[in-house]
């Protein structure tokens, strides 16, 4: 019986060991396999710009809320703006979740910045990420200063993920020598995959998602796609550089063109429109503050005000404001500034042409300019041209000095002599009347 017992009690043991073996296997391959596991991917597309950064920032927190497990960003972008790259990058070093970029097509200039401040960075085949000097909106080199300070971010990103940051300044930095990399003195340094996974700068070639999937061990991990929302495109349009003149052009043109218009038509609305999409775009994007709207509207009402009770200080004020408001809702006053000039500069042609060829008769300023006139016509005259005055003889009632008072058949008038004093109490002839001149000469006894 005992040995019944025994040989029972050791396949019982057997069995458990088995099963036990079999869930640890099985824990093994979820773990391997990222089962469970929660990954968010994040669409880094077209160029690089505030309203990026206002996406960026909305998704990476909903993935920090949700506890997500990593964070993959797939970069297709030719570079923009230093500033949104640099924010960007400000969001992803302080993200808690582990990060992997995806460059799918291309990541230059601030994309390759974005993608150095990730932990890991995978490439396709036939992608490139690099060529990361700084240009100016009207595409020369910036200044020593701003070269400077962008080099430096690239080396920082580059040395807070343990990548060598000498590749990373040759991105930035003509001056580097690295020919055998493709980049010898005076260009810039753009690295291809296969570059990129020899320095160390990429952990890998992929295909596609699904292989860097397996290779970060998430294959079986559930995945979230973000997309930006139509506020966020509409914003990340709105926002982009070219687009700023060319709204504020549209804005300060179409007001103009209303005030030589009759009533309230097509172009204030356009003015109008132009300006609440402008700020609108700052808004989302994260740019502008309710502030910058108060300030706005203040300096509408006050230019309105101007123009029905003109008096030049309140409207000035009333410019300022809305000027104000435009430089409240950016951080680069050098590219408003620039902005509000070709925005002018645009105004003061359309102002002139309207001028020559419509004058004030009609608009706003037909309210505000006194355009009736007294013409013979309508029966005005400056003055009654009074001939029959002429050969009247009268006495001088004042000394002409040489004008003075006269009397002429106990009419008194105001006259002025041939030029010689006349003394009062004179004999004096009128001789010659022009509107209101009456010209008189003394009377001499001879």
């Amino acid at each position: 019986m005992k040995k019944y017992v025994s040989l029972l009690l050791l396949a019982i043991s057997i069995i458990a060991a088995v099963v036990s073996f079999t869930d640890f296997q099985t824990k093994v391959h979820a773990e391997e396999n990222g089962e469970g596991k929660l990954v968010y991917v994040i669409p880094i597309e077209n160029e690089v710009e505030r309203g990026l950064e206002a996406f960026i920032r909305r998704t990476t927190t909903e993935a920090s809320d949700a506890d997500a497990d990593h964070v993959i960003f797939e970069i297709n972008t030719p570079g923009g703006r230093v500033d949104a790259a640099s924010f960007i990058g400000e969001i992803l070093q302080d993200l808690e979740i582990e990060t992997t970029s995806l460059i799918t097509v291309r990541a230059l200039s601030a994309g390759s910045y974005i993608a150095l401040n990730t932990d890991n960075i995978y490439m396709k085949p036939q992608t490139s990420m690099g060529a990361s000097g700084v240009i100016n909106a009207d595409g020369t080199a910036a200044d020593k200063k701003a070269q400077s300070a962008w080099i430096a971010s690239m080396r920082g990103a580059a040395s807070s993920k343990d990548r060598d940051p000498l590749f990373a300044e040759a991105m930035a930095n003509a001056n580097i020598d690295l020919p055998e990399y493709g980049a010898p003195e005076g260009e810039f340094l753009t690295l291809d995959a296969n570059y990129a996974v020899e320095i160390d700068y990429a952990e890998g070639i992929v295909s596609h998602r699904t292989e860097l999937l397996s290779d970060l061990s998430l294959s079986e991990a559930e995945i979230i796609e973000t997309e930006p929302t139509a506020a966020e495109v509409v914003a990340r349009f709105l926002t982009n550089p070219v687009v700023v003149p060319i709204l504020l052009s549209l804005a300060s043109i179409g007001l103009i063109v209303e005030l030589y218009s009759p009533g309230f038509g097509i172009p204030g609305s356009i003015g109008i429109a132009s300006l609440i999409l402008y700020f609108y775009g700052h808004i989302v994007a994260g740019l502008a503050g309710y502030e910058a709207i108060v300030l706005l509207v203040v300096g509408v009402v006050l230019i309105i005000i101007e123009i029905f009770a003109p008096g030049g200080i309140i409207g000035f004020i009333g410019i300022g404001a809305i000027v104000g408001s435009l430089f409240l809702s950016t951080n680069d006053p050098g590219h408003m500034a620039l902005s509000i000039a070709i925005a002018l500069i645009a105004s003061i042609i359309v102002s002139v042409i309207l001028f020559k060829t419509i004058g004030f008769e009609k608009g706003v300023f037909r309210h505000v300019i006194l355009s009736d006139s007294t013409t013979t016509e309508q029966g005005y005259v400056s003055s009654v041209n009074r001939l029959e005055l002429i050969g009247k003889e009268g006495i001088s009632v004042t000394p002409l000095r040489p004008s003075g008072s006269a009397e002429f058949e106990e009419e008194r008038l105001d006259v002025v002599s041939e030029g010689s004093f006349i003394n009062v109490n004179t004999p004096i002839k009128i001789i010659k009347v022009e509107g209101s001149r009456i010209v008189v000469r003394e009377i001499r006894n001879f």
